[in-house]
C-alpha cells in the first residue's frame, strides 16, 4: 500500500531501516529525507512514479560530474551542482519505491550499486581537479567498505543499518558538494583538503559501523 503522509512514510522507511525513526534522526539526515519526500511527492502528483527512472537520473547527473571537472577548477561549481542534484535523484528513488508502493529488493540493489559509482565518480572529479590519486582512491574505498560490511553484517544478523554513523551519505554528499565549491575558489589544494576531510570523515564513521558490529554479532545466541 503507497505511503500517503510523511509520517506514513517515515515509518515505512524505519521499518526496512532496522527500526531506525528518521523523524529522531540528526538535523542533517532529518532534514534531507524530508526535502527528498516533498520531491517525491510532488513528481508523483504530476505523474512521475518509476523509482528505477530517478535511480538512472542520479547515476547519470553523477557520471557527468567528472566530465564536467575536465573544464577545469571554475567548472568546479558545475560538479557541485551536479553532486547536489544526483543525491537529491538518489534520495527520491527511494521515497517514489515507498510513496507508489513499488519497492522491491532489486530496486535495492540497484540503488546500492547507483551510489557506490555515484560516489566513484566524484572522487575522480577531485582527482582530475588536483587532488592526489592517493586519497581519491583511498576515500572512494573507505567509503565502499563502509557499506559492505554493513550489507554484510546485516546478512550475518545485524539489525539493518546497526547504527547511523558519522559518514552516511548526506553527509558525503554536502561534502563533496562544498569541496568542489572550495576548489573553484582555490584550485587542487582545496581538492586535497576536501578528500582528506572526507577520509577522515568516513574513517571515524567506519570504526563506529565496526563496534556496532562486533557488539551486535558477538552478542550471545548471534
Amino acid at each position: 500500500m503507497p505511503a500517503s503522509s510523511w509520517d506514513d512514510y517515515a515509518e515505512r522507511w524505519s521499518a526496512s531501516h532496522g527500526g531506525y525513526d528518521p523523524r529522531t534522526a540528526s538535523p542533517v539526515v532529518r532534514g534531507w529525507l524530508r526535502l527528498s519526500y516533498r520531491i517525491g511527492a510532488a513528481m508523483v502528483r504530476v505523474g512521475v512514479r518509476d523509482p528505477n527512472a530517478a535511480t538512472a537520473a542520479g547515476l547519470l547527473l553523477a557520471a557527468a560530474v567528472p566530465v564536467v571537472a575536465l573544464g577545469g577548477r571554475w567548472w568546479a561549481v558545475g560538479g557541485a551542482v551536479l553532486v547536489l542534484l544526483s543525491a537529491v535523484a538518489d534520495s527520491v528513488d527511494g521515497v517514489l519505491a515507498v510513496v507508489t508502493g513499488r519497492a522491491s529488493r532489486l530496486g535495492q540493489v540497484w540503488d546500492s550499486v547507483a551510489d557506490r559509482l555515484s560516489e566513484a565518480a566524484w572522487m575522480a572529479a577531485f582527482w582530475l581537479l588536483g587532488a592526489p590519486v592517493w586519497l581519491a582512491v583511498g576515500c572512494t574505498g573507505v567509503m565502499w567498505l563502509h557499506e559492505y560490511i554493513r550489507a554484510r553484517a546485516t546478512v550475518a544478523g545485524m539489525s539493518d543499518i546497526g547504527t547511523v554513523t558519522v559518514a552516511e551519505r548526506p553527509t558525503r554528499v554536502l561534502i563533496a558538494i562544498f569541496g568542489l565549491l572550495a576548489t573553484a575558489a582555490a584550485g587542487p589544494a582545496a581538492a586535497a583538503a576536501a578528500l582528506a576531510v572526507m577520509l577522515a570523515v568516513t574513517a571515524a564513521g567506519l570504526i563506529q559501523l565496526l563496534r556496532t558490529v562486533r557488539k551486535q554479532l558477538s552478542a550471545p545466541g548471534r
